[in-house]
């Protein structure tokens, strides 16, 4: 697009340059309407002196007038020519206007022809300027002209307006659904850390138990030489070997208690620990819990051994899983 004079100002220049040049072409005009006049007043032959006499005050009456000169230009309203050049300033505008937002966009519009050819367009306002001195029906050939490039020029740039507009509508659908891809992979990722958390948190919880129920004392100091029914941590030793086989325990399992009991009383059926209260064999608190296996509790060991092996096995599930939990927290 070439650059050109605002045509508002150009049009206003113009106007002054019509009034001006109509001037004497309305002067030439006036005179030749007078010697028109003139020569047919004299080729009539009048019939008489006064009829000749009239005729020429007629005649003088006719042209005689008062009113001062007033050119078309002065007392005609805005004409369509007026319409034309703005109407051809706003399409020119506009086209400006697309090509320059098409441009600072970055947006492919599905066109290779971006902008619009206002040259022709200019020309013919052009033309209808320096038209503009000659009379109306000489003029209106061009301004017909400027309103058809006018509109072409309109049409095209409201063309590109609209692939402008699509381009721009369909670049914020894919960035919706980019993000929401993008929210939704995070999501997905958050759950998988999350389930993955769980998991191995559960796996842990299965190894510890696993862990506690499996545990055995290392090399547990068992006492020997001892009977069923007596008092002594030998004889306490082998009554609770002999009522493993109740609760479905195997030999496995009667290291951790020996391991356990020895770290409680050292299997003594008397032991009271004077801080806690805790008495017997297992360490009961109170020992008088033991009374619901036997009211002999306080002296005979197999009652306390009852008891103790009955806690273990609906706390922990097993000795060493009593044992296991002892190692970690220093009780049972």
């Amino acid at each position: 697009m070439r650059s050109h004079t605002s045509l508002p100002a150009r049009r206003t220049l113009r106007q002054a340059e019509r009034r001006h040049r109509r001037r004497p072409v309305l002067l030439v005009a006036s005179l030749a309407i007078g010697v028109l006049a003139t020569a047919g007043f004299t080729t009539a032959a009048p019939a008489s002196q006064a009829e000749a006499s009239g005729r020429i005050s007629d005649f003088a009456l006719a042209s005689y007038t008062t009113s001062p000169v007033v050119t078309a230009a002065e007392a005609a309203p805005p004409t369509s020519v007026d319409e034309a050049v703005s109407d051809a300033q706003s399409a020119v505008d506009a086209a400006a206007t697309v090509a320059s937002d098409i441009a600072a966009s970055g947006l492919d519009v599905g066109t290779t022809e971006t902008t619009v050819d206002t040259s022709e367009l200019e020309a013919a306002v052009d033309q209808l300027e320096r038209a503009q001195a000659l009379p109306d029906m000489y003029s209106a050939p061009f301004t017909d002209a400027v309103t058809t490039l006018a509109a072409s020029v309109s049409e095209q740039a409201q063309g590109l307006r609209g692939k402008l507009d699509a381009a721009i509508a369909e670049k914020a659908r894919k960035e919706a659904e980019e993000k929401a891809r993008r929210e939704a992979e995070e999501k997905a990722r958050q759950e998988a850390e999350a389930a993955a958390a769980a998991a191995a948190a559960a796996k842990q919880q299965s190894s510890s138990a696993r862990s506690n129920s499996g545990s055995s004392a290392p090399r547990p100091n068992y006492a020997t030489g001892g009977a069923v029914g007596g008092t002594s941590p030998a004889d306490a030793q082998a009554t609770a070997r002999s009522m493993l086989a109740g609760y479905g325990w195997g030999d496995d399992q009667f290291g951790c208690l020996v391991s356990l009991w020895n770290k409680e009383s050292g299997w003594n059926y008397q032991a009271y620990n004077r801080s806690s209260g805790a008495y017997g064999i297992p360490q009961a608190l109170p020992g008088s819990k033991m009374g619901s296996a036997g009211a002999d509790w306080q002296s005979n060991p197999a009652t306390q051994i009852a008891w103790g092996l009955g806690y273990i096995s609906g706390r922990y599930g097993s000795p060493c899983g009593a044992w296991g939990h002892s190692q970690s927290t220093g009780w049972y």
